[in-house]
C-alpha cells in the first residue's frame, strides 16, 4: 500500500460516535400528542426524510406529524416536541469520541450525519470536539441525506479528495453500500474494537 496516498476516515454519528435515540423518548412524545406509540412512530419517521435533508423546517415537520395524528399544531406543542426530540438524540459514546480524535494523528477525520439543521446546531454547541475534526457534514446543513450520493459527493469535494481516499463507517449497511457505489471504501460498524482492527489494516504503516 502506498504511504503517500491521502486517507480520510469518514464517520457516521448516531450508532457510531453518538448513541441512538434515548429510550422512552418516542413514548414521551407520543403521550404529549395524545397518540398511540405505533401511530406516533409511523408519523415521526414518515415525515423525517425532508426534515433530515434540510428541505423542511422543524415547524413544517412537526406540523405534518401532528396533522397526521389529527392533532392541532400550535406553536407551544411544536416547540415542546422539538426540544424533546433534540434532547433524545444528544448522547455520545465518550469512548468512541476519544478514539475518533486519536485517529487525527494518522489521517484526516470527518463526519457525515443525517440530522436536521436545528438538531445540528444544538449538537455542535454541546459537543465542541466536533470543531477539531477536519470536516463536519450535517445533512440538514448540506441539503442531502444518506444514502443520497450527493451527501458523499459533498464530502469528497469539501475535503478535496478522491473517493478511494475515504473509509466510510456507518452502522447501516444501506449507507455503506451507497458510499461504496461512489467509490469509497466502507465498513459496517459493529463495535469499536472491530473498527480499530479495520482502520489499522486500512491506514498505511508509518
Amino acid at each position: 500500500m502506498s504511504t503517500d496516498r491521502r486517507r480520510v476516515v469518514l464517520c457516521d454519528l448516531f450508532g457510531v460516535i453518538a448513541r441512538h435515540q434515548r429510550p422512552g423518548a418516542l413514548e414521551k412524545m407520543a403521550a404529549r400528542c395524545h397518540a398511540s406509540l405505533d401511530a406516533f412512530n409511523t408519523a415521526y419517521w414518515a415525515y423525517r426524510p425532508p426534515y433530515d435533508a434540510g428541505r423542511h423546517t422543524a415547524s413544517r415537520y412537526w406540523t405534518d406529524v401532528l396533522h397526521a395524528l389529527s392533532r392541532p399544531a400550535d406553536a407551544d406543542t411544536i416547540e415542546e416536541l422539538r426540544l424533546t426530540d433534540i434532547d433524545s438524540w444528544s448522547r455520545v459514546d465518550d469512548r468512541m469520541v476519544t478514539y475518533v480524535q486519536t485517529l487525527r494523528d494518522r489521517a484526516q477525520v470527518a463526519l457525515l450525519s443525517n440530522i436536521p439543521a436545528d438538531h445540528a446546531d444544538a449538537f455542535r454547541t454541546a459537543q465542541p470536539w466536533l470543531d477539531h475534526l477536519d470536516h463536519v457534514a450535517f445533512s440538514g446543513k448540506i441539503h442531502a441525506a444518506k444514502p443520497d450520493p450527493a451527501a458523499f459527493q459533498h464530502c469528497i469535494i469539501a475535503l478535496h479528495a478522491a473517493p478511494a481516499d475515504f473509509l466510510f463507517i456507518d452502522d447501516r449497511e444501506e449507507n455503506v453500500r451507497a458510499a461504496q457505489a461512489v467509490g469509497m471504501n466502507g465498513h459496517v460498524f459493529k463495535g469499536q474494537d472491530e473498527l480499530a482492527a479495520v482502520v489499522d489494516a486500512w491506514l498505511p504503516i508509518r
